[in-house]
């Protein structure tokens, strides 16, 4: 091969990587989202460096998980839902759908919950502002204003994560001496298990699979549209790459964040849970009395990620297994979040940490149903092509599928 043809390969490499780029890489910045800086808040103010160890390993299922749903998105050019529907039949889909809308339901909860935390640890009560939130949220999906609204929420986000950092910096790392200061900790006592569940649902998430399989395989169809033809091979090393750089940084994050919040003091230990206004105190070393606002900004701004991340991705899965039409997608998810947001209302917004946690444990278990019929799918020939798991690839997806439920189960055993 000539120079000219190398170079040209390049620019063709490149031209495809750029033109692909996208679902990956924002499914893994949505998996920030508000719960999951709640869960490392948690954790490190409760276990120091402790769960660092789990951060880092959860890489692999992570990886491993998305990756099928990338290919599963490649293969198709679809969403998990349309997926079901063509090849399994009306009825299934249906079937599919209701356990898909439920856990799309507690999933708006859960992120509404860690808005609600972030407008608390502002000093603003969650009976007026989280209708606000509802409002603005349905307005920018129904209208499509999502491309717009993510550009300024991801930015904010970032900033989140280094005012952490820099937090972290200025306060230094906590000394060898310290128990808190042990990044491999395992303690057989019931509240280290919730913990380590409740981490293991903050990375993994229903909506995550839907985004990734959905979002692929529309990028690929509206790139096929504009006459960028790209093999399914290269889509899938593509893909893979970011993926994988995704689910890297993504779990990096979670470590900066951990580490930040360690040694949070929390109701002087007389509770297991922190409040909204101590872990408030967080960013202090690099924002004194601002502290509260900057983090409580930054929460919002992950939960609204995560929040139109789920519109485009379980929301479409379900309107797509029912066949309907896309503009009537905005019942779908009137249907869905409004009951999370009414539950909200409800409840005391000094319990909102401990039910958020609660529900990330939730998440494991909800995991079950996606998983399975993604593991269903990839294996099927008739839908994968050339893109089938290999035996070696499905031992590891089950592997990795077992020990995730395995973790939530021994959480509730405990």
């Amino acid at each position: 091969m000539d120079v000219d043809d190398l170079h040209k390969r390049r620019r063709l490499l490149n031209r495809d990587t750029i033109a692909l780029f996208g679902p990956a890489w924002l499914v893994m910045m949505a998996d920030m989202d508000a719960s999951s800086y709640i869960g490392a808040a948690q954790t490190g103010a409760t276990l120091g460096y402790g769960l660092i160890w789990l951060m880092l390993i959860l890489i692999i299922p992570l990886y491993v998980i998305q990756e099928l749903a990338g290919r599963i998105g490649i293969a198709t050019k679809g969403g998990l839902g349309d997926i079901v529907r063509k090849n399994y039949g009306k009825r299934i889909a249906s079937i599919v759908a209701l356990p898909m809308a439920l856990t799309d339901t507690v999933t708006y909860g859960i992120e509404y919950l860690g808005i609600g935390i972030g407008l608390e640890i502002m000093g603003l009560s969650i009976y007026y502002t989280i209708p606000v939130i509802y409002v603005i949220h349905i307005l920018i999906v129904t209208r499509k204003k999502y491309s717009e609204a993510e550009k300024p929420l991801i930015i904010i986000s970032l900033l989140l994560i280094i005012a952490l950092l820099l937090s972290l910096a200025l306060r230094g790392i906590i000394p060898v001496s310290s128990p808190l200061a042990n990044p491999i900790l395992i303690k057989p006592t019931a509240g280290y298990f919730f913990l380590l569940a409740a981490n293991v649902g903050a990375v993994i998430m229903p909506f995550m699979i839907f985004f990734q399989a959905s979002a692929t395989g529309l990028k690929l169809g509206d790139l096929d549209g504009g006459h960028i033809r790209i093999t399914r091979r290269r889509s899938l090393r593509i893909m893979r790459k970011e993926t994988l750089a995704g689910a890297i940084v993504t779990e990096l994050l979670m470590v900066i964040a951990e580490m930040a919040f360690a040694g949070i003091p929390h109701a002087n230990h007389s509770s297991f849970f922190a409040t909204p206004q101590q872990l408030g105190k967080v960013l202090i070393p690099v924002a004194g009395s601002f502290s509260p606002i900057i983090l409580g900004i930054g929460l919002i701004a992950a939960g609204f990620i995560a929040l139109i991340t789920i519109s485009l991705g379980s929301a479409w899965g379900i309107a797509e297994s029912l066949n309907l039409k896309k503009k009537s997608y905005w019942i779908i998810y009137i249907l869905e979040s409004l009951p999370a947001v009414v539950a909200i209302m409800l409840i005391n917004p000094s319990s909102m940490i401990a039910i958020v946690l609660y529900l990330l444990i939730f998440f494991v278990f909800a995991l079950i149903a996606p998983l399975a019929m993604m593991w269903i799918i990839g294996r099927n020939k008739n839908i994968m092509g050339d893109l089938v798991l290999s035996r070696k690839n499905e031992v590891v997806y089950l592997l990795m599928f077992g020990l995730i439920i395995a973790t939530a189960c021994i959480a509730v055993a405990t």
